[in-house]
């Protein structure tokens, strides 16, 4: 996701899943809207008040609809009776970290075709929602997050406790704690992420195709010539105090240290239209635009005390991509790729901006890498860095998607032309991950 800019619009193989994890989905989305008129939050269990900026869009019919034909509608309702019984703070958490497995495992298998409506007669009726969308598992963890921010227990709850059981909820229902790489030893480790929808107040309706990408590639094999690859993912917020607490560094610094790290790892966002950027340098500097909670912060990139980094901080970090291999192999594909090496700096002495389509000189202070100076930016810079600091000589770096749009007069929360241009953005990213671990 580039720097939002009032002329852009942003939005956005065999499975690994175990018939086990298809069944733990089968209580979040098994009963059709129809079915579920009775599911609403118990009204003495949650305060009137509390819920974040993000968190108010649900109450937005589109929102409502996205969640109702996507059958992700129950989902809030579930957990609210679940946090509303559970009698002391261990039973909550435990509450929160299994109905936030259960989210990530339903929207994977959804979108996979493993879950409760792989069958046509859902995912192609006139009041369903095509099985790739990332949306429903966006709103359903909003309405998840807002009512544990707001869940008045019998019991008293510190502030820490809640908070901590939000970033359990969060971690969890965004794949980040599901990252872990079984089985075959000498099979090859990529992770991939992704991000949530944005810049909602504009079209409500908006999708961010990295994320549906995410949930496609989540625990998939790639074939290659060198053997096996096995596919992990996550998705990240568009909210600046996430990436400030060290959300990144806490679901990655796992796939750079320890006895098998990964061996590649792609952060992936929606960027410029039509075409696909292979962005090559990253810059350590926030250009302060709004987030999903309508925040901005601009200044250096801050890193979170504790975790591996370099010091003192670059104000660069590069990609270690083979870009003009990936270029090669995908040509031919919708949507160009194109080998980004454009930033945005401030020369040493100098103290104006200036755009150099070559990269970064020697020197230089960033404010801008290639993807902006926005979260996506700041993401492929966190991982980048992390990749440096632990010294892994591994493929790195960010994909940026071509912008996602809805059919030309569509005013619907679906339509063929946004489908079709979803669907083929997931596969191109595919293509791109394989090409970058073919050998």
């Amino acid at each position: 996701m580039r720097t939002p800019s009032p002329s852009t619009a942003f939005p956005g193989p065999a499975a690994l899943r175990t018939a086990a994890a298809a069944l733990l989905t089968a209580p979040l989305i098994a009963a059709p809207a129809a079915a579920q008129a009775d599911a609403q939050p118990p009204a003495d269990c949650l305060a009137a008040d509390g819920a974040t900026v993000e968190e108010q869009r649900l109450s937005d019919d589109v929102p409502q609809e996205i969640l109702r034909r996507s059958g992700f509608d129950g989902t809030a309702a579930d957990f609210t009776r679940a946090l509303c019984s559970a009698p002391n703070l261990k039973a909550a958490e435990n509450a929160v970290r299994r109905h936030g497995d259960r989210l990530w495992s339903a929207a994977v298998a959804r979108v996979q075709g493993t879950g409760p409506y792989r069958g046509a007669s859902r995912d192609t009726s006139e009041d369903g929602l095509s099985a790739g969308d990332d949306r429903p598992l966006y709103w359903a963890r909003l309405g998840m997050t807002s009512a544990l921010r707001r869940w008045e227990p019998s019991y008293e709850l510190a502030d820490a406790d809640r908070a901590r059981l939000i970033e359990v909820l969060e971690r969890a229902s965004r794949g980040q704690d599901d990252m872990a790489f079984s089985g075959n030893p000498n099979m090859k480790r990529v992770v991939v992420t992704g991000f949530d929808p944005f810049r909602l107040d504009g079209d409500m309706r908006r999708s961010n195709p990295s994320g549906a990408a995410a949930l496609a590639l989540d625990g998939t094999v790639i074939e290659t010539e060198a053997g096996p690859t096995l596919v992990q993912t996550a998705v990240f917020p568009v909210r600046w105090r996430d990436f400030t607490d060290g959300m990144v560094e806490s679901a990655l610094v796992p796939h750079y240290t320890g006895d098998r790290p990964a061996d590649a790892v792609f952060t992936v966002s929606q960027g410029r239209e039509g075409r696909f950027d292979l962005e090559a340098h990253n810059g350590a500097w926030r250009g302060g635009s709004d987030d999903n909670e309508r925040v901005g912060e601009a200044g250096m990139v801050p890193i979170p005390e504790g975790v591996p980094t370099v010091s003192p901080q670059p104000q660069w970090s590069d990609s270690t991509l083979d870009r003009p291999a990936i270029v090669e192999a995908t040509s031919g594909s919708p949507f160009p790729v194109v080998d980004n090496t454009q930033v945005t700096e401030i020369p040493a002495g100098g103290t104006e901006p200036v755009v150099r389509p070559g990269g970064p000189t020697e020197g230089s202070r960033a404010r801008a890498g290639g993807g902006g100076s926005y979260l996506s930016n700041e993401i492929a810079y966190r991982n980048t860095l992390l990749r440096d600091a632990t010294g892994r000589d591994i493929p790195a770096g960010h994909i940026h998607t071509p912008v996602l749009h809805f059919g030309e007069g569509s005013d619907a929360v679906t339509d063929p032309s946004f489908e079709e241009m979803r669907d083929s953005i997931t596969e191109q990213t595919t293509l791109i991950v394989e090409a970058s671990v073919r050998d």
